[in-house]
């Protein structure tokens, strides 16, 4: 996928007062000098995107058209355990994609393009002291053998992200000099400018993956499922740590065969190289109430995958949303089934952790 005026044309620009104040914020407005300029008193809180039942008639027209600038106010870590040791201050929220199934737009809400924080020097400062108190790690264990790793990209996709600016190279800079520290982030694009970002082994890319029939439906405006796998060789001649996320994996009939058809793509595809250092991540679907509603305003067809009551149950979020994730008992024997189809067409490739 070229990342061109089909998935960004920037025309507004909303932004905090405080966002000229710095080098990266001034990058950006200089780059999309011709955009319309907001002032907002908070990247949260414009009223035009953000709970605006109306935008989801405009859902991708706004996320092609509309970035959002502010200022990182909370800059603490926070532990993962799963895909990472912890969570980084996110640089960006929201995205240029529209993925049927995200979670970021039923917190944020709505449309949601893309939000990037432009303090990306005091986000670097404060993963710099964090990773300084945490000495280097004691043994290997299943996030990685070596380094403490901090995913940099929970709440947007940082490919698209370094369409924009300059903020993700510094990041990557960042974790290349850190000596006990690795950035990890998922992404559903393939944005060739970071093969020049020299990150010599300290960033891991995990490209994001399912049947490409059903990413057609699901995965709205992101890189083709082919495209992304033929890059995976590249990605790591540069210099990346590349896994892959097999995410979300989504039940329907015929479910079995399609995996299995993708995991023979790529080992197809892969090169040596590419297959000794591979691990992936699995993770089943979890869909919610309000995000079937919203969906079913301008995505109906991803509704008849994902909105399955008959094989999910519900429950409770931390937040209160009410979730859907497939039932238990049966989610364990779907799941294990998963792993055994994956055994059997790439045992090269470790399960790092599946949920």
């Amino acid at each position: 996928m070229a990342l061109t005026r089909d998935l960004l044309d920037i025309r507004t620009i909303y932004h905090e007062p405080a966002v000229g104040d710095f080098p990266l914020g001034r990058e950006i407005l200089t780059r999309f000098a011709e955009a319309e300029r907001i002032v907002v008193p908070s990247h949260w809180n414009i009223p035009e995107l953000h709970g605006n039942a109306g935008s989801v008639e405009d859902w991708v027209r706004i996320k092609r058209s509309t970035l959002v600038l502010g200022v990182k106010k909370g800059l603490a870590m926070r532990p993962n355990g799963r895909s990472a040791h912890f969570i980084a201050p996110s640089t960006s929220n929201g995205c240029a994609m529209a993925c049927a199934y995200c979670y970021v737009p039923r917190r944020k809400g709505f449309s949601n393009p893309i939000s990037l924080f432009v303090n990306v020097e005091q986000a670097c400062a404060a993963i710099t002291r964090h990773a300084g108190r945490q000495g280097r790690l004691s043994e290997p264990d299943p996030i990685d053998p070596e380094y403490w790793v901090y995913d940099i990209g929970e709440n947007g996709d940082l490919s698209v992200d370094a369409a924009v600016s300059d903020g993700v190279r510094s990041l990557v800079a960042l974790f290349r000099a850190l000596p006990n520290a690795k950035a990890s982030f998922a992404t559903k694009a393939v944005n060739r400018d970071l093969l020049a970002y020299d990150p010599q082994g300290k960033t891991r890319i995990r490209f994001s993956l399912m049947p490409a029939r059903i990413a057609r439906i699901v995965d709205v405006r992101t890189a083709p499922i082919p495209e992304r796998i033929a890059a995976i060789d590249d990605f790591v001649a540069a210099g990346y740590e590349v896994h892959v996320n097999f995410s979300p994996v989504i039940l329907y009939e015929g479910w079995e065969e399609d995996w299995r058809a993708l995991f023979a793509e790529i080992d197809a595809t892969l090169s040596d190289a590419a297959k000794a250092q591979l691990k992936c991540e699995i993770i089943m679907l979890t869909h919610n109430a309000d995000l079937h509603a919203v969906n079913l305003g301008w995505h109906p067809k991803a509704e008849d995958l994902l909105w399955r009551p008959d094989i999910q149950e519900t429950k409770v979020s931390e937040g209160g949303g009410l979730n859907l994730r497939y039932r238990s008992g049966w989610k364990g024997r779907w799941l294990a089934r998963f792993k055994a189809l994956l055994a059997e067409s790439m045992p090269y490739c470790t399960v790092r952790y599946a949920f």
